[in-house]
């Protein structure tokens, strides 16, 4: 799976440029759990693969990169490059959407962006319901999107449902979409995030499994382990093709 390397700031501005231009693209902001999603589903992997930008989220993943010879890779965690996104957009007068979450939820979250963004346009704000959309209700929610005139649209659906729903609308609405996950709830305050030590140390899924245990087990024991053991295999493997190149 690709992964692309940069800064908060670096990402933020291409996605802010994009937006300005109301170009329709996807951003897909990768952790393990997206990574192994990849591994098991050929589909998903093109789809990750063919966005136009893929950050690292996740603190392993950007271990993998510095182990893989890339140093200067850095966290672009997705709730914090929500709020460098809206600082540009409020800045720039780049009108925004939020597309997931639920309406109590949606709405808190719309409260928080008022409150730090006083004067960053919500253009249009869509929480759909926990179920397969039928033709009718995806045609009517993109028609508002693409009415709406928002340059960027928040998209906050879970991964891998968030990154399909993006790629089967590049091209039918002209935003630049991000894939952000729990961002809505986690600027909320509905749900907690996990304390900063704990993200440093790469343990933010210890902490949002003892918060969601029921939710989140079967997520993690899937998927941890086997990323461990497929990075090691990988990193082996890169390795001993340099070594033997350099023979």
């Amino acid at each position: 799976m690709r992964v692309d390397a940069g800064t908060y700031a670096s990402m933020a501005d291409r996605i802010v440029d994009w937006g300005s231009r109301n170009a329709s693209r996807y951003v897909c902001v990768a952790n393990v759990h997206m990574v192994m999603e990849t591994v098991d589903s050929a589909d998903f992997r093109r789809v990750v693969n063919e966005a136009d930008l893929v950050t690292s989220d996740g603190v392993p993943l950007v271990w993998a990169l510095h182990a893989l010879g890339i140093p200067a890779a850095e966290r672009v965690y997705g709730p914090t490059l929500v709020l460098e996104i809206c600082a540009r957009a409020e800045q720039g007068g780049i009108p925004i959407a939020l597309y997931g979450g639920t309406p109590d939820r949606l709405a808190a979250f719309t409260a928080f962006l008022a409150r730090t963004y006083p004067r960053l346009v919500v253009a249009a704000a869509i929480a759909p319901p926990f179920r397969p959309l039928t033709p009718e209700e995806d045609e009517a929610h993109t028609a508002e999107l693409a009415a709406s005139g928002a340059g960027i649209t928040f998209v906050g659906i879970g991964c891998p449902k968030q990154e399909r729903w993006m790629a089967a609308h590049r091209g039918r609405i002209p935003s630049t979409m991000v894939g952000v996950g729990a961002a809505f709830d986690f600027h909320s305050g509905t749900v907690r995030q996990a304390p900063p030590f704990l993200q440093r140390l790469g343990l933010e899924w210890l902490f949002r499994l003892l918060m969601e245990p029921r939710r989140l087990w079967k997520r993690y024991l899937k998927h941890n382990p086997r990323f461990v053991v497929g990075f090691a295999h990988q990193l082996l493997r890169e390795r001993t093709l340099s070594h033997e190149a350099s023979a």
